[in-house]
């Protein structure tokens, strides 16, 4: 083997149709030594990573899936330019072995680049299955190019794909050379019948079919799991196991951060006196450790949600998926794929929003990503415990909260309905869709899938979450006030000299520090606010207090029962939900109440969802659109349901 200098840096990309194990030898070859990012001004992922053989280094780029070079998506458009731009040394087409003649068709396509192109038949354990013999040497042969076998999710044949990469990188110039006389020039500028044709030439030296009496398993699922009725409950019955796993299993995971978290802010208002630069023990404990607290307590939610989508996708059922709920999802002018977005919502759009990078059209994508935030998520949920028992009997506790959660869906139909006739008009992406067969995914694959996109998260929406969490401590904390309304210090004297019992002194000493706070609060920029906001909000049903709230719920949708705790003057613990619900039920009415969950439901996500959105469109001016126009939606139902309700 030729001795490399360490200087020696090749460029390869890996191309091949969706479903083909494509993923899976990208992980085999570079480990954990990747990185993860968007294409420069679209929303589609960009897979890189590195492989050192014999001191050469060797850059990997992971092509979207795709089935041919004529741009019909995002993804196909941006393997094109990948090719023509990056100039490569080498790609690799990785083909189903089992569905030689579609997969083989891209190979065609590739080799007419003029670049070397090294065939790897994977899951050739698949094709023995399905009664296929593949003669390697044959094919080789037949179609002038390298070729070798894999079975990516047993790991075996990557020794010899990797040594076999080092050895046409080493042998570029002649390689190029050679190529230049072969049959890439002849390929070039034939029709689609006269390619599949030499498809079946190559096939017919190469690949011999032998009757296998197997037991056609992925049939028998197929028949199963696509059945209209019985396919519908079973995915139904899988998304409530993907939610159990996701927010069941990874609570006690959250109650550790958070306890974690209450901890380190425990001890250092403990050793840090609150007359050394209390500002800044403000700000490090409730902005700096609160916001990350905010970031990182999503974390076992996002780990358990893309491992769960990982062993989904890798065992080939969320194609099934897709195929089972496009007729539904279709009338919405959305494709089939948008529906798991959607029931990721009921627990968290932060995760949901990721979800939709499995949707191929950008239309449809940021259809669903605009839509999302309207499904009532988990935080949406705490507002809705904290006011329908306040408000209406128990008997209607369960069809109001069921009431809302349909109301959400029913506004985001139409929303996608009119995204798609407006902004996002275009003909939908035509339902053709691979029903891979059923394989058991490599746990190496599911952790690596999960560990790279659950650090994009941290990486990117972690650092907004944190500077906006940062911010609107500013906003509740300045300006200090100077001058009370009343003097609070000599209330406090009073009551502590005085001979009531110390049951009643502490409770009176609570009631005049939580007026403080009440008075404190109005005095900063976001009870200013609260206050200006107020003559906009009185038409439908809200005064500065509800306002302020508001204010607090846009870092995250459960502040705004703390935030409404606090200008109530009521302490923020479970024990004081009770006095919080009385007070709201002496103030309000059950119709300002359903307004005020209604707006909740509807109007601007917290700021992880908007951080995430801009995350994944590439772009601020979606975020802005939903976080704005969402708020606007939700401001006018609000105010037709308030006044009329008014006049009933």
């Amino acid at each position: 083997m030729k001795i490399t200098s360490p200087n020696e840096t090749y460029t390869v990309v890996l191309a091949g149709n969706p479903n083909c194990g494509k993923t899976t030898l990208f992980n085999a070859l570079t480990g954990s030594h990747q990185h993860i990012g968007n294409y420069p001004g679209v929303t589609v992922e960009k897979k890189e990573g590195q492989l050192r053989l014999h001191n050469a280094n060797i850059r990997i780029i992971d092509l979207p899936g795709m089935y041919d070079l004529q741009a019909h998506s995002p993804e196909e458009e941006v393997a094109r330019n990948v090719i023509e731009t990056e100039s490569p040394d080498l790609i690799i087409s990785v083909v189903d072995s089992s569905s030689l003649e579609r997969n083989l068709f891209l190979t065609s396509q590739l080799m007419e680049k003029g670049i070397p192109v090294l065939v790897v038949l994977n899951m050739t354990d698949t094709a023995e299955k399905k009664g296929y013999r593949i003669d390697q040497m044959l094919l080789s042969e037949a179609m002038h190019v390298e070729v070798v076998k894999t079975i990516g999710h047993k790991n075996q044949g990557i020794t010899q794909l990797k040594e076999k990469v080092l050895q046409m990188c080493q042998a570029l110039p002649y390689t190029k050379k050679k190529e230049a006389t072969s049959s890439y020039a002849v390929m070039r500028n034939i029709s689609t019948q006269t390619r599949y044709a030499t498809i079946q030439k190559w096939l017919q030296k190469a690949v011999i079919t032998v009757n296998i009496n197997n037991s056609r398993f992925t049939e028998k699922m197929d028949e199963v799991l696509t059945h209209p009725l019985w396919g519908v409950l079973i995915f139904l019955g899988l998304m409530y196991l993907v939610f159990t796993l996701v927010f069941v299993l990874g609570a006690p995971f959250m109650e550790w951060i958070e306890l974690f978290f209450s901890w380190l802010s425990s001890l250092i208002i403990q050793y840090w006196p609150a007359s050394f630069y209390p500002i800044f023990r403000s700000l490090l404990v409730e902005g700096i450790i609160g916001g990350v607290g905010g970031v990182i307590v999503f974390l076992p939610n996002i780990l358990l949600l893309f491992l769960a989508i990982a062993f989904l996708e890798g065992t080939g059922y969320m194609s099934r998926v897709a195929f089972l709920m496009d007729g539904f999802m279709s009338k919405l002018n959305l494709h089939g794929k948008s529906i798991v977005p959607m029931l990721l919502g009921f627990g968290c759009s932060v995760p949901a929003i990721m979800a939709t990078r499995t949707l191929e059209s950008k239309q449809e994508r940021m259809t669903t990503m605009m839509i999302l935030p309207l499904m009532s998520c988990g935080a949406r949920l705490t507002i809705y415990a904290l006011l329908i028992p306040a408000f209406f009997p128990s008997h209607l506790h369960g069809p109001m909260l069921w009431l809302m959660y349909i109301i959400g869906v029913l506004v985001a139909m139409v929303a996608a309905k009119l995204l798609r006739k407006t902004i996002f008009k275009g003909d939908s992406v035509p339902f053709l869709i691979e029903l891979p067969e059923y394989r058991m995914p490599t746990i190496k694959n599911l952790l690596l899938e999960m560990w790279n996109q659950s650090k994009e998260y941290l990486k990117k929406a972690g650092s907004i979450i944190l500077i906006l969490s940062v911010l609107l401590w500013g906003l509740a904390s300045f300006p200090k006030i100077q001058m009370y309304s009343q003097d609070y210090q000599n209330e406090i004297q009073t009551v502590q000299s005085s001979a009531l019992p110390d049951v009643q002194k502490e409770e009176k000493l609570q009631e005049i520090a939580q007026e403080m706070q009440e008075e404190e609060l109005s005095f900063t920029y976001a009870g200013r606010i609260g206050r200006f906001l107020e003559p906009a909000l009185k038409p439908i049903g809200f005064d500065w207090k509800v306002g302020t709230a508001l204010i607090g719920a846009l870092a995250a949708k459960e502040m705004f029962v703390a935030q409404l705790g606090i200008v109530n003057a009521v302490r923020e613990t479970e024990d004081n939900q009770v006095p919080l619900r009385d007070k709201l039920r002496d103030q309000y009415t059950p119709l300002v109440a359903f307004c005020i969950m209604l707006f909740c439901l509807i109007s601007a996500p917290c700021v992880a969802t908007c951080a995430v959105t801009r995350r994944e469109s590439n772009s601020w001016k979606w975020a802005l659109i939903q976080f704005f126009g969402l708020t606007v939606v939700a401001y006018i139902l609000t105010f037709v349901v308030y006044q009329v309700g008014s006049l009933l």
